[in-house]
């Protein structure tokens, strides 16, 4: 295994240059890319694409998935880990294969955005669109105060917004803004109206490599909630029944449902298709969530974001400016968080891939 890398170096400015180095990364251990092609262009131009490379044997019956930029502008973090795994290399049982999937929302990636080509936030994504789909009526509430017609918003907007969360506390209006919703389509954290490209994607994907596979653990990369440079494990298996193993495996979880993570319960994760498309194998996974800065300088870059995009603005340094505020959120672009990064997301893959093979020793 090469440790000797740069950590810094595995970090890209863009999602093309991100890109390129995963792909490279790939391509000095003899690994094919497979390449699932969006058919828009990128924010430079380029090719747009979810991209999957296997590490390991075809026929293993273990798999560790380690996914990237489900939320576009996350994708710099989990890129970086996915291409120093690759560069780094993993003493893999044969029995063992790692599934790496590069920029689940390329769109958003690229165009510096959470959310992909449809407004849709992929964890809100993956519901039943033949039943009725969950209400948020808090978010209904407050969709016009977040979101209103000028930026930066005005008094009455922030002061509604305040009085909203004095009534329902600080997890309440969480839950408002990111529980999920489908009523608005131009909105924050809008689920669709129905399985957005990179789901539908997502799951040929999922169709197609891991039919095999017995036992599936996964790593979900994310940033923006937490401490500067921590990466928070948050419990991600719907079978709570594996919980005790998953902690064997990567030490002290946090959980959504208990209100120990920074996270909150939301509709539709993208976990989801790993339970529906994977029924033969057992599930044991976390979100590797990564602190970026406060939530008071995160959350009104988001909101700013999502302006521009309902909106739109005439003012051409306005939006650059909300455009480099939203990648500073989610990708301090600082060596010390990095490093920190690439450290905790190594040991989190190595952890997972050793305790898949303990489980092919004790079926050997």
């Amino acid at each position: 295994m090469n440790t000797a890398m740069n950590a810094t170096d595995l970090f890209s400015p863009t999602y093309a240059v991100a890109r390129r180095k995963f792909m490279a990364a790939a391509g000095a251990r003899g690994l094919a890319v497979d390449s699932h092609v969006l058919d828009l262009p990128g924010a430079q131009g380029e090719v747009l694409a979810m991209d999957v490379v296997r590490d390991g044997p075809a026929n293993a019956s273990r798999m560790l998935i380690v996914l990237s930029g489900v939320h576009g502008v996350e994708g710099f973090c989990g890129s970086a880990i996915q291409t120093g795994m690759l560069t780094a290399g993993a003493p893999l049982h044969p029995d063992t294969a790692v599934l790496h999937v590069h920029a689940v929302n390329p769109y958003g990636f690229s165009h510096l955005r959470r959310v992909t080509q449809e407004n849709v936030d992929l964890n809100r994504n993956f519901v039943d669109f033949a039943k009725p789909l969950p209400v948020n009526a808090g978010y209904d509430e407050i969709h016009e105060w977040l979101l209103p017609v000028g930026w930066p918003p005005a008094e009455q907007a922030e002061a509604a917004l305040a009085a909203y969360r004095e009534r329902h506390g600080a997890r309440g209006l969480q839950r408002a803004i990111g529980l999920g919703q489908h009523s608005r389509a131009d909105g924050m954290f809008f689920g669709g109206h129905g399985a957005a490209w990179s789901n539908r994607t997502f799951r040929s994907i999922l169709r197609h490599y891991t039919p095999q596979a017995r036992q599936i653990a996964s790593i979900d990369i994310h940033t923006g909630l937490g401490p500067y440079g921590v990466g928070e494990r948050i419990f991600a298996s719907f079978d709570r029944a594996v919980l005790p193993r998953a902690q064997q495996w990567w030490g002290d979880l946090t959980d959504v449902h208990n209100g120990s993570s920074t996270s909150i319960p939301m509709t539709g994760p993208i976990q989801t298709a790993l339970f529906e498309e994977c029924p033969q194998a057992e599930q044991i996974g976390i979100c590797l969530e990564y602190g970026t800065y406060p939530n008071e300088r995160v959350m009104p870059a988001l909101r700013a974001e999502h302006w521009l995009h309902r909106h739109g603005s005439s003012d051409a340094a306005q939006v650059q400016q909300i455009k480099q505020d939203i990648k500073d959120a989610f990708y301090p672009d600082a060596d010390d968080w990095k490093r920190s990064i690439w450290q905790q997301g190594r040991e989190a893959c190595l952890q997972a891939i050793e305790g898949l093979q303990e489980s092919c020793a004790a079926n050997a």
